[in-house]
């Protein structure tokens, strides 16, 4: 067992100073539900002043729209209580909606917007006259804590959110470096492997909701740019090293590796593992630039080139492949590291490395069919509770449906929420315990607010210590907040067993009841995610190599990398070679060289695109009919022999051929230049080709492509 921090302490002991003078200040001010304001510090605070002034902002929107939502609809409707639960179910699914379609901590506001009005609106439908003060008195009370955990929280001793997101950088730099020791080594499979690619997965995903909140924490615009730089480079280091496995196992398997290659990989993976610099100046040579280990292995890299002659074979072409590919990874590494090293002393330039056409893209991937599902729980969740509260004539029933709202839609967002809710509902359960014990046993014998405070201070502490770590979070905050709630302390001391019971009773039956009702409702799991996140990649991998017109390659691109790392994290870590995880890097790969050829076909001349167009005719048709039937089916030989007919046009053209005679009107200099552009873009295609077979037929990567040992011989 880990015990808490320094930090923990610190954070727990300023959040509950924050809770008590949001207590005594809504006390003071004879504000009707004292408690909530006790209950918001719990809710918006956060180790890290920009999470806790992020959070603290869109509680305050999203409460205030809520609230304006609740005094809009209730008096029209509060005669048709069938009509108006359905109105309070669909204003919380689109609410929903908007959310989960929001990965930034901007979400918050339409999830609490979503929840709190039918938090306001039901309990007051039996009276309806009441819902404006009600409506303006929670706003006033959500709105004192947020100030007071605000505050607090950037008062006294403040923790910045900069050395999390240097923290998580090293974790995944730890994992990444790895990752590619591994691959480097020739080991694609394996558990430990395979859990790797998930973990890194999980930092990028987690990564994106970090960088929203750093703004809020007084963070320079330009660190802002560079953590986002950095992060999309972590992004693309998975699949890069995914990309350099396929020609470094097909040159094993072909026996062929050159002189030197074995020892550059080696130093290459010293290099991952080379301790993370902490300034920018660590890691520049004696001219002030560049990175000389880097530098290093690039010169290294350069050397082992086949030169034009040795291209046309298959041996070549995958060996130019490996090196192109691993002269990627280098720059891709090498901006990260600089990258951190600038966020970590704030200061320093940077000039990237790693430049190419598919950066720069923002779309990002959503299964608008599951969210849909997500929210439509919740939606029938309110209206079959709202219909049982309603016929049952069960006065405190409105609790029941509120916190039944307020559970579905908390975990809607994941694959199987149900054993979330249940944690609400067992933490709920014990919130009520506790209340009842201080309510009616220890609450007597207090005379003033400093014996209130001291009675309070141990165990609202010591379960504070345990809100920062996440796996305790979610129970541990609900805890406090809960048992803030239930004690419903007031002015003067007043209470009642069985009003605390039955009212309490109510809210434990509606998180039992979305429990059983997402049991039912939800029963599939994160299969189900991720077989429709597979389906999605291969319709567009169809597209990216089918002659439909693209709008933006870049957000193409960057929406199938997006998937990916939403799929990874869904697949469990396994030893297979043929892990679903690893045939989607291929996938992924197959529409990236799509795409490569796409653009490099309109650059090459005579019979080239035609051989080219039938290659991505023929992946189109493969990945379209593997979508219509939902199962990835084995590539056909004719696709092959397709690629193989290409690259052997390819390579006929590459052969160094005779000088020819200048046109008139052409200079030396300018044929040379529009020579070496063919070439580039003549190699850029077969890297592409070789790319696209070695992924689409791993199992033929030892065996040369016929019309290339014709085209040799």
């Amino acid at each position: 067992m880990t015990y808490p921090t320094v930090r923990d302490w610190l954070f727990s002991v300023k959040t509950f100073a924050a809770a008590m003078l949001a207590l005594y200040l809504a006390l003071y001010f004879e504000l009707p539900r004292p408690y909530w304001a006790m209950a918001t510090v719990y809710i918006v605070s956060n180790p890290f002043v920009g999470a806790t002034r992020s959070k603290a902002l869109y509680r305050a929107l999203g409460t205030a729209l809520g609230a304006f939502a609740a005094i809009v609809l209730v008096p029209p409707f509060v005669e048709m209580p069938y009509i108006f639960s359905v109105i309070v179910a669909l204003w919380t699914g689109t609410l929903l909606f908007f959310a989960i379609s929001d990965r930034t901590a901007r979400s918050y506001v339409f999830m609490l917007a979503g929840y709190t009005m039918p938090l306001i609106a039901l309990p007051t439908v039996t009276d309806p006259t009441t819902i404006f003060d009600v409506a303006i008195t929670r706003t006033e009370e959500i709105t004192l804590g947020i100030v007071c955990a605000s505050v607090v929280g950037s008062v006294i001793l403040p923790s910045r959110l900069a050395p999390t997101l240097i923290e998580r950088a090293d974790t995944w730099f730890r994992d990444a470096a790895f990752y590619g020791r591994e691959t480097l080594s020739g080991h694609l499979a394996g558990t430990a492997i395979s859990a790797c690619r998930q973990r890194l997965a999980i930092t990028v995903n987690g990564l994106e909701f970090l960088l929203s909140q750093l703004s809020y924490d007084h963070t320079h615009p330009e660190i802002l740019s560079r953590a986002e730089s950095l992060r999309g480079r972590m992004q693309l280091f998975l699949p890069m090293m995914s990309a350099l496995a396929d020609p470094l196992v097909a040159l094993l398997r072909l026996n062929s590796r050159p002189e030197g290659l074995d020892a550059l990989l080696a130093d290459a993976a010293k290099w991952f593992d080379s301790p993370l610099p902490t300034r920018v100046s660590e890691m520049q040579g004696e001219a002030g630039a560049g990175d000389p280990a880097a530098e290093a292995l690039r010169a290294r890299l350069a050397a082992l080139q086949p030169s034009r002659e040795a291209l046309a074979s298959w041996e070549g072409a995958v060996l130019s492949n490996a090196l192109w590919r691993l002269g990627q990874v280098i720059d891709v590494w090498q901006d990260c590291r600089t990258l951190r090293a600038l966020i970590a002393c704030e200061e320093g330039s940077w000039l990237p490395r790693y430049r190419h056409w598919r950066l720069g893209g923002t779309e990002r991937f959503f299964d608008r069919g599951m969210m849909l599902i997500s929210c439509l729980v919740p939606v029938s969740a309110i209206v079959v509770a709202s219909a049982l509260w309603i016929s049952s004539g069960w006065h405190d029933g409105a609790g029941a449906v509120s916190l039944a709202a307020v559970a579905c839609s908390f975990f809607a967002a994941l694959d199987e929420p149900a054993p979330m809710v249940f944690r609400f509902f067992a933490a709920t359960c014990a919130s009520v315990v506790f209340a009842g014990l201080y309510l009616f046993v220890v609450l007597p014998h207090v005379h003033d607010f400093e014996m209130l405070v001291i009675l309070f201070a141990g165990p609202f502490i010591l379960i504070g210590t345990l809100i920062p770590r996440p796996a305790f979070n979610m129970v541990t905050m609900l805890v406090a907040v809960n048992t803030a709630t239930f004690i419903s302390i007031q002015s003067a001391y007043e209470a009642d067993f069985l009003v605390f019971l039955n009212s309490n009773l109510a809210g434990v039956a509606g998180l039992l009841f979305a429990f059983l009702w997402t049991r039912a409702t939800r029963p599939f799991g994160a299969e189900l995610a991720a077989r429709r996140l597979l389906r999605s990649s291969w319709y567009d991998v169809a597209m990216s190599a089918s002659s439909a017109p693209l709008d933006n390659q870049r957000n193409l691109a960057s929406r199938m990398l997006d998937r990916l790392m939403q799929l990874l994290p869904r697949l469990g870590a396994s030893d297979e070679h043929r892990h679903p995880s690893i045939e989607s890097f291929r996938d992924l790969r197959i529409a990236l060289n799509a795409l490569d050829l796409r653009r490099s076909r309109r650059r090459l001349s005579g019979e080239l695109p035609d051989a080219i167009d039938r290659v991505l005719a023929g992946v189109s048709a493969y990945y379209q009919r593997c979508a219509n039937a939902s199962i990835r089916e084995p590539a056909p030989q004719a696709l092959l022999d397709t690629i193989d007919d290409a690259f052997g046009r390819i390579v006929s053209h590459n052969l160094p051929s005779s000088p020819a005679t200048p046109a008139p009107g052409n200079t030396p200099a300018g044929e040379a230049r529009r020579a070496h552009a063919s070439q580039r873009w003549l190699r850029d295609t077969l890297h592409a080709l070789v790319g696209m077979r070695l992924s689409l037929f791993p199992n033929n990567a030892g065996q040369a492509p016929h019309t290339a040992t014709e085209a040799k011989a």
